[in-house]
C-alpha cells in the first residue's frame, strides 16, 4: 500500500479504520504513518493523526519510540486543531517519560489559558495535567484555579463535565 494516497484517497471513520488495520502492529508501516504527520501538509497531517489515535488504542508501545517527536509537533505554532486534539487524546492515556512531562504540561496550560480551543482539546488536556499531579502534585492550584475560571465562564457541557472531574481527582 502506497500509504500517502491511500491517506488521501478517503476521509471517512471506516476508511481510517481500514488504515489502521492496515498499519495494525507493524512498526515499519506505523514509522511511515509518523513520517507523513510530521512532515507533509495539512490535509495529510490531519488524517495521519487520526489514524495514529486509532492504531494507538490497540498497540500503544508503537507510539513509544515517536513521543518526542509527537511532543516537539504539540510545541509549533499553527497547529491543525484535528492534530492536537489527536494527539492529546493518545497522550492522556500513556505514561509518559519524565523528559516530556514539563513541555506536555507547557502545551496543556496554554491550551486550558486559550478562551479560542476547541472543546475536545481543553478536556484531553484536563486529564493530562491531572495524571502529571501524581508526580507533580504542585501544580493542583494552578490547575484548579483555571478550571473554576473555565467552570465560571465556559459554559460548554463538555467543559464543565470534564472540569468537575478533574477537580474531584486533584482533591
Amino acid at each position: 500500500m502506497k500509504l500517502r494516497e491511500e491517506i488521501l484517497s478517503a476521509h471517512s471513520k471506516e476508511h481510517s479504520l481500514y488504515v489502521a488495520s492496515w498499519i495494525g502492529g507493524d512498526a515499519t508501516r506505523f514509522r511511515q504513518l509518523m513520517q507523513l504527520f510530521l512532515e507533509d501538509e495539512y490535509r495529510v497531517v490531519q488524517r495521519s493523526a487520526w489514524i495514529i489515535s486509532l492504531v494507538a488504542d490497540k498497540h500503544p508501545e508503537l507510539l513509544t519510540p515517536h513521543l518526542p517527536e509527537m511532543v516537539a509537533r504539540m510545541e509549533t505554532g499553527g497547529l491543525p486543531s484535528a492534530v492536537k486534539r489527536n494527539v492529546l487524546r493518545v497522550l492522556q492515556d500513556m505514561t509518559l517519560p519524565p523528559e516530556l512531562h514539563g513541555p506536555v504540561m507547557n502545551a496543556c496550560f496554554q491550551y486550558l489559558e486559550d478562551p479560542k480551543e476547541m472543546i475536545a482539546i481543553k478536556a484531553f488536556a484536563m486529564t493530562i495535567l491531572s495524571n502529571l499531579t501524581l508526580t507533580y502534585p504542585d501544580i493542583k492550584n494552578e490547575i484548579r484555579i483555571l478550571l473554576e475560571d473555565l467552570l465560571e465562564h465556559d459554559p460548554s457541557p463538555g467543559i464543565r463535565s470534564r472540569a468537575k472531574k478533574v477537580m474531584k481527582a486533584i482533591g
